[in-house]
């Protein structure tokens, strides 16, 4: 085997953590910390009644890099491209932390992969009225509603707010499953700490193992 690919799979495969180790410890204060953020979250969202929130403005400019990106690949990739990077983005760095076993890193970016879905439900909902402004990178003479052009093509424009609606329920249940996985760890470090409940679990074990 060539020594650079020797040194690659040493240095980026087999040194990385194993999905059956535990979860790098998270303390007590940062865990609550993060949990007051995405509650905090979750409401705001919840008032904004589908409307623009404030990290929509990094979605946006993700997605019109997508279509930048893939538009070397052909008009429908282009179309498909703003969300397909809008979406990949967080997905694979939610990946990365996963793989190194992050548990912060790992639910902020599963969190708001599943944010871009509210996104994505608004734009989704507006195909047939195109009432939003749009915004491209290229000639503004040309720009096009993304899903007006992709539901037309798959023959489903009159289903739009439908579509979105079932888009917008799943982006909210994984935010929502997000939080209440935090939450778990916040209950499992509490209940492995000297004198809590449950102090002779093996997952807590492992848990306390890692934090010493």
């Amino acid at each position: 085997m060539p020594e650079s690919l020797q040194s690659f799979l040493d240095d980026y495969v087999f040194s990385r953590p194993s999905f059956t180790e535990p979860w790098k410890p998270l303390s007590r204060p940062a865990i609550a910390a993060w949990m007051i953020f995405y509650i905090w979250f979750l409401i705001y969202a919840f008032n904004a009644h589908g409307g623009y929130l404030f990290i929509d403005g990094a979605n946006l400019v993700v997605h019109e890099g997508g279509h930048n990106l893939f538009a070397w690949f052909g008009h429908t990739l282009c179309l498909w491209g703003g969300t397909l990077l809008q979406w990949m983005v967080p997905f694979l760095l939610a990946v990365f932390f996963f793989t190194e076993r992050q548990p912060a890193g790992f639910v902020f970016c599963a969190f708001f992969f599943f944010e871009n879905w509210l996104y994505t439900a608004t734009y989704m909902a507006d195909a047939r009225a195109m009432e939003l402004p749009l915004v491209t990178t290229g000639d503004p003479d040309f720009v096009e509603h993304d899903f007006n052009a992709i539901f037309t093509s798959l023959g489903v424009l009159d289903h739009d707010t439908q579509i979105a609606a079932v888009v917008r329920i799943l982006g909210w249940c994984g935010m929502i499953a997000c939080v209440i996985w935090l939450a778990s760890l916040a209950r499992a470090r509490a209940s492995s700490s000297p004198g809590g409940a449950g102090d002779n679990s093996p997952a807590l074990q492992r848990w306390d193992k890692a934090e010493r």
